[in-house]
């Protein structure tokens, strides 16, 4: 195809509004949610420039990006719109288009009017296809958006240019990660150690970190493991004219049959703490009368009409909001959504101990008193307290060491008899594998031998993964019958 049959091509999709607008939602695996949806354009069908590859490349050659930008913003607002989605909607937007002369800035917020869309719900995702050097008119133009309500993200960190300074200079609300960096991550150490160091980059940056491109299930289990809460991708959903709007529909039901010898219970049950909430009118007098009645009441979720927590309330920001002078007289008949804090953890029932450990060292403002809400899908259920998580990691670990062979790390035989007992008290219908290696006598006396000879010899002995500390390690080894006993069996 000609260049001239392409430049027809884009004019007649432009003059004739023929862009066709997917969406794919982004979802939060901690509320079991749907946080959003990116809009995606396509071409005609029928048009050689159906692929948005091919699209935008001859638009950016014809010196008419902005232009189709602008379209694509249009039809995408205006399908969103159509369905009524719930959550915000990720608008794409190539750096280069906010820089061209030609930009109009009010565009965007005149076309959200016209279709009823909130700017809170707008994220403009930043979309880096070629390098960028004046970081200062960019910067001006993000703030613009921002100053309209706007969120921002970065895509495709790690892909661009110069995305790392983009995020440092920027400062976005969410940061997506390459494909590339999800794509066989549970095959791969070195891309989980860059996913684990965006994840501390985003910590203390307070960005949330978007993974897009899931495919496989390994790939969510080891993202999931490492912390990462909200997640986009083929496994969850291809992009859709018409896309679902329930989260459930799109993840699996947890395994009710799943067994870990890691952990106690197969849900947070042990943590849940059922206390009373509040719904949002209440006012905030009443509130503080709760806090006061309770002196062991360190928080209150604060629910809407359909039972679903919308924010929470602690004891200790309640009052050092009432502290102030003349506040309680002003805030005292206000609703307690007036002084509610929404940024609050969320978790199902049925999430892991280990999960939920990950998400709350992943918050950089979380602090050891404050509570955080457990749900059952979507509904309110109880509170659990971060104290309560931290005992039991620490007693699961204890037990682990315990219990644990000091030179394979594998389960000894009590954690194997309490599993196998907790089934068979469960009736559940389960698989058992009994492997018998051949030979391992004389591998396990070998892995002994090193271990003594690196004890003799002052050699740091953390590399072959025992649990605990290297006094604990040292006890062991001076006690013979404790290699012999483990070789015998």
């Amino acid at each position: 195809m000609t260049m001239t049959e392409q430049l027809h091509a884009l004019g007649s999709i432009l003059a004739q509004g023929s862009l066709h607008s997917l969406f794919q939602p982004i979802i939060s695996l901690s509320e079991r949610r749907i946080l959003g949806y990116e809009a995606l354009s396509r071409g005609p069908s029928n048009s050689p420039l159906h692929s948005p590859l091919a699209l935008f490349c001859v638009a950016r050659q014809a010196g008419r990006l902005n232009e189709l930008e602008i379209a694509c913003r249009q039809s995408a607002c205006k399908r969103f719109s159509e369905q009524a989605l719930p959550g915000k909607l990720f608008l794409n937007v190539s750096p280069e288009s906010l820089l061209e002369t030609t930009h109009q800035p009010g565009r965007t917020l005149q076309m959200l009017r016209e279709y009823g869309i909130a700017p809170s719900q707008i994220v403009i995702e930043l979309t880096e296809q070629a390098p960028t050097d004046d970081f200062q008119l960019l910067q001006t133009a993000l703030h613009h958006y921002r100053d309209m309500g706007f969120s921002i993200a970065l895509d495709d960190l790690g892909a661009g240019y110069s995305s790392l300074r983009l995020w440092s200079e920027l400062r976005p609300d969410y940061v997506k990660i390459d494909r590339h960096f999800i794509d066989g991550i549970h095959q791969d150490a070195l891309k989980r150690e860059f996913v684990g160091s965006i994840l501390q980059i985003a910590k203390a940056s307070r960005a949330q970190v978007i993974a897009e491109g899931i495919e496989l299930p390994e790939e969510l289990a080891v993202l999931t493991e490492m912390g990462v809460d909200l997640i986009q991708g083929y496994l969850l959903c291809r992009p859709q004219e018409h896309p679902p709007i329930e989260a459930r529909l799109m993840l699996a039901k947890p395994d009710s049959t799943s067994v870990s010898l890691n952990e106690d219970a197969s849900d947070l049950s042990a943590l849940l703490n059922e206390q009373p909430a509040v719904a949002q009118d209440t006012a905030t007098a009443k509130v503080l009368e709760a806090f006061r009645s309770q002196a062991n009441l360190n928080s209150l979720a604060v629910l809407d009409g359909r039972g679903q927590p919308i924010g929470i309330v602690h004891r200790h920001s309640l009052s050092d909001v009432l502290l102030k002078p003349f506040a309680t007289d002003l805030f005292a008949r206000k609703p307690i959504s007036r002084l509610m804090s929404d940024d609050f953890l969320a978790v199902e029932l049925s999430q892991s101990l280990q999960q939920v450990s990950r998400l709350l060292t992943s918050r950089a403002r979380q602090r050891i008193e404050e509570d955080f809400i457990i749900t059952q899908n979507g509904n309110y259920l109880g509170l659990g307290r971060v104290i309560d998580v931290l005992k039991l990691i620490t007693e699961l670990k204890i037990q682990q060491a315990r219990y644990a062979n000091p030179l394979t790390l594998l389960p000894g035989n009590v954690p194997i008899q309490q599993c196998l007992t907790r089934l068979l008290q469960q009736q559940r219908e389960s698989v058992i594998c009994y492997v018998d290696i051949d030979s391992f006598k004389p591998f396990n006396e070998m892995k002994g031998s090193v271990l003594r000879k690196n004890r003799q010899n002052d050699t740091p002995m953390f590399y072959l993964g025992f649990s605990g500390n290297e006094a604990e390690l040292r006890a062991h080894l001076d006690d013979e019958s404790v290699i012999d006993e483990e070789n015998r069996t």
